[in-house]
């Protein structure tokens, strides 16, 4: 989003004529962390739905595991600490945890938003053939946050809507 690229750490993922894109790219790396051409035209828009669906289930998996924590009566603070420096470690815990222990959803990516790429890249895996069972189950889950009145919140609400349910 916005503050990304102040800050210069995108990922821009593109498609389309590779003059066109060699031309494009040093403007792009002003604001990217990394700038890639997948492949033709399209290509770059099916690279930011993988973005989304491994995005929801990974929110999804850091939800459950800081509400287990949190049931199971343990730090949360200390278990991502931990659990952040092994295989575990995302984007998504490092920048979301605290937000989401702190029950404070007013910041980033809205679920408004992720809902409706999700929509976009269900469609596009009933047009390709690919089976994606979690995603859709992960989108319905945000269904339930907007439902709570969660549309504008961040798509780490997920969490919010475990608490909500136990």
């Amino acid at each position: 989003g916005q503050a990304g690229a102040e800050n210069a750490v995108l990922s821009i993922m593109c498609g389309g004529d590779l003059e066109a894109y060699e031309k494009a790219e040093p403007i792009m790396n002003i604001y990217a962390r990394i700038c890639r051409r997948i492949g033709s035209s399209g290509a770059g828009q099916k690279t930011k739905m993988c973005n989304q669906i491994a995005i929801a289930g990974l929110l999804q998996g850091l939800s459950e595991a800081i509400h287990f924590a949190k049931k199971a009566g343990l730090d949360g603070h200390a278990v991502v600490e931990v659990i952040s420096q092994g295989a575990a470690g995302s984007w998504q815990m490092k920048n979301r945890y605290e937000t989401m222990l702190d029950d404070s959803f007013d910041h980033g990516f809205a679920v408004d938003w992720m809902r409706k790429d999700l929509a976009i890249c269900l469609a596009a895996g009933d047009e390709v053939g690919a089976a994606m069972p979690v995603t859709a189950l992960v989108d319905q889950f945000y269904k339930d946050i907007q439902n709570i009145g969660g549309g504008r919140w961040d798509t780490s609400s997920l969490f919010k809507r475990l608490e909500e349910i136990s």
